[in-house]
C-alpha cells in the first residue's frame, strides 16, 4: 500500500485526535476556518495548521489540549460506520492467525466500514493484492472513503466488488490462487465451498463470527468438507492496567468477547487428512438447530437507510479532507 508519510506539521485536512480534559477524545478534521466548540470553550483550527505532532494547545477557556495524528487504532475506533467494525484486537489476532503477509494475496467478505481493509493492506503491502466483497453499494461508499480519508487515495491494489462472493469470486481471481480468506458475515459456512476452490493449497481460512452457535456451525461445516485442516477457534479479550506509583491493579472495565474466530488451512487437491481419535460428542445437528442458526435468530441487524446516508456523507467528508491534505505538498512513500 502507498501511502503518505503521516508525519510533519499538521495540514490543512489532517484528521487529528485531540485529548481534552478529563481525557475526553474528540477527532477532528482540520479546515482553514474550523472550529471545535465544546462546554470547555473554542478551539480554532488554526491553532493547530503548522503545528508539529503531539503539540499542546490551549482553546479560548483556557484548557489544554493534546494533539496527536491518530494511530490506526484510533483511526478506525473512531471513523464514519455504516456496519460494525473489526476490532483492533481481533484485527491483530487475524493477521497473525491468517498468517498475513507482504505480496499476498487476499479476499475478504464482507468489507463493512473498512477497518480490516486497513489492517489488511498495510500487512500485504504494496506488492500484494486485496479483494473486497460487500453485498450494499452503501457500505463499500463509506469503506472506500474510510480508507481514503486514511491513506490519502484509494489504493491501486485493492478491488471492491459490491456483489455476493459466491457468485462474483470465481470471476475476480482464478482457481487456486488466493492465499487468504477472512469471512466476517452471518453466515460464512455459505461460502466455504467457493473459498475452497478460489483458495491455493496450504491457504487459509478465518472466520469471524460473533456467536457460539455461529462458530459451532461454521466449524462443522469446514470439517465436513473435508478439503481443509481440522478447524481451530479462539476469541481474543483485553484487560488494561491502571498504573500510577504503587497502584498497579486491573481496570473496572476491559474489552472482552467482541467475536470469535475459526480457522483452517486448505488441504491439497486428492489429499485426505488423516484421521483424528476423538470422545464421543454431539456433533450431528438437524432442522432445529439450523433454524437457530439463521441470520435473524444470531442478531442480523439492519441500520435505517437514512442513518446510512448520513454515515456515507461523514466518510465522504473525511476523504476529500485526506485529498486535500494529499494535495498541499505531503511527500509520499513507497511501502
Amino acid at each position: 500500500m502507498t501511502s503518505a508519510r503521516p508525519s510533519g506539521p499538521f495540514r490543512i485536512g489532517d484528521r487529528v485526535q485531540l485529548t481534552g480534559p478529563k481525557g475526553r477524545l474528540h477527532t477532528i478534521t482540520l479546515r482553514e476556518d474550523g472550529e471545535l466548540h465544546t462546554h470547555h470553550g473554542v478551539l480554532k483550527h488554526t491553532a493547530l495548521i503548522g503545528q508539529p505532532d503531539g503539540s499542546v494547545v490551549i482553546n479560548s477557556g483556557g484548557h489544554e489540549y493534546l494533539a496527536l495524528r491518530p494511530l490506526l487504532r484510533d483511526f478506525v475506533m473512531s471513523m464514519p460506520r455504516g456496519a460494525a467494525i473489526v476490532y483492533p484486537k481481533d484485527a491483530a489476532q487475524i493477521l497473525a492467525e491468517a498468517d498475513v503477509f507482504p505480496g499476498a494475496v487476499v479476499v475478504e467478505a464482507g468489507v463493512g466500514s473498512g477497518a480490516l481493509s486497513l489492517w489488511l493492506l498495510r500487512a500485504i503491502g504494496g506488492e500484494g493484492r486485496l479483494v473486497s466483497f460487500e453485498r450494499r453499494a452503501e457500505f463499500a461508499e463509506v469503506a472506500r472513503a474510510n480508507v481514503e480519508t486514511f491513506t490519502g487515495h484509494e489504493p491501486g491494489n485493492w478491488d471492491v466488488v459490491v456483489g455476493d462472493l459466491v457468485e462474483e469470486l470465481p470471476n475476480a481471481v482464478a482457481a487456486a490462487s488466493v492465499d487468504r480468506v477472512v469471512l466476517d458475515m452471518l453466515a460464512p459456512w455459505e461460502c466455504i465451498d467457493a473459498v475452497a476452490d478460489a483458495l491455493a493449497p496450504g491457504g487459509v481460512v478465518v472466520c469471524y463470527v460473533a456467536t457460539a452457535t455461529q462458530l459451532s456451525r461454521t466449524a462443522e461445516y469446514i470439517r465436513g468438507t473435508g478439503l481443509f485442516t481440522e478447524p481451530d477457534a479462539n476469541e481474543t479479550m483485553v484487560r488494561g492496567w491502571h498504573v500510577e506509583g504503587l497502584a498497579v491493579r486491573p481496570d473496572h472495565r476491559m474489552v472482552a468477547h467482541t467475536g470469535f474466530l475459526v480457522w483452517a488451512r486448505r488441504l491439497a487437491p486428492g489429499a485426505v487428512l488423516p484421521g483424528v481419535k476423538r470422545r464421543a460428542s454431539k456433533s450431528s445437528y438437524g432442522d432445529e438447530d439450523v433454524e437457530l442458526w439463521t441470520p435473524g435468530a444470531v442478531g442480523d441487524r439492519d441500520i435505517t437507510d437514512k442513518n446510512l446516508r448520513k454515515r456515507v456523507r461523514e466518510a465522504q467528508r473525511a476523504a476529500q479532507g485526506a485529498r486535500e491534505a494529499a494535495g498541499s505538498g505531503r511527500p509520499e512513500a513507497s511501502a
